[in-house]
């Protein structure tokens, strides 16, 4: 193994985003993982951690022994940071969602991304982060009675 694939890209990304989904991980198991009418609040941080530790570890062993690919091109530093400031914002959604609940942490999320990443307009972008909020209210505790994230705060 050379020194330059310990140091690449994808395995300093990928260790990175295995911290992430370890930290996730094991922060779902405070909230209910199975309840005995389905799926607690706990199910599906608990995928997602599981899917992010897997996949992102796949990706560190990948850089370590496949290597890094030969550049022909030079670094896109505007993407690096677009994508360096999308994983800020999902890290920082974990302590927002315990605080201020799933639902407005979804909403900052999506208004996040509809504005930064896709150049989307303000209105419809406002529009759109009140409206999915509001369909995963409808979907999971209403029909489905699956409790979602409360935040310490606000309490929905």
């Amino acid at each position: 193994m050379k020194r330059s694939n310990l140091f690449g890209g994808d395995v300093i990304s990928g260790a990175l985003l295995a911290a992430l989904g370890a930290y996730i991980t094991l922060a779902s198991d405070q909230w209910t993982i199975m309840a005995h009418d389905g799926p607690g609040p706990g199910f599906f941080p608990l995928i997602y951690g599981v899917i992010l530790l897997v996949g992102s570890l796949a990706l560190v062993l990948m850089g370590l022994f496949k290597g890094p690919a030969p550049r022909e091109e030079p670094l896109d530093w505007a993407g690096i940071r677009k994508a360096l400031g999308i994983w800020l914002v999902f890290a920082l959604m974990i302590p927002v969602m315990k605080y201020f609940g799933f639902l407005i942490a979804l909403a900052i999320l999506i208004f996040f991304f509809l504005r930064a990443i896709y150049p989307w307009r303000l209105v419809p972008s406002i529009i759109a982060s009140v409206l999915t909020p509001i369909g995963f209210f409808i979907i999971f505790p209403t029909l489905l009675h699956v409790e979602l994230p409360v935040g310490a705060w606000t309490g929905f």
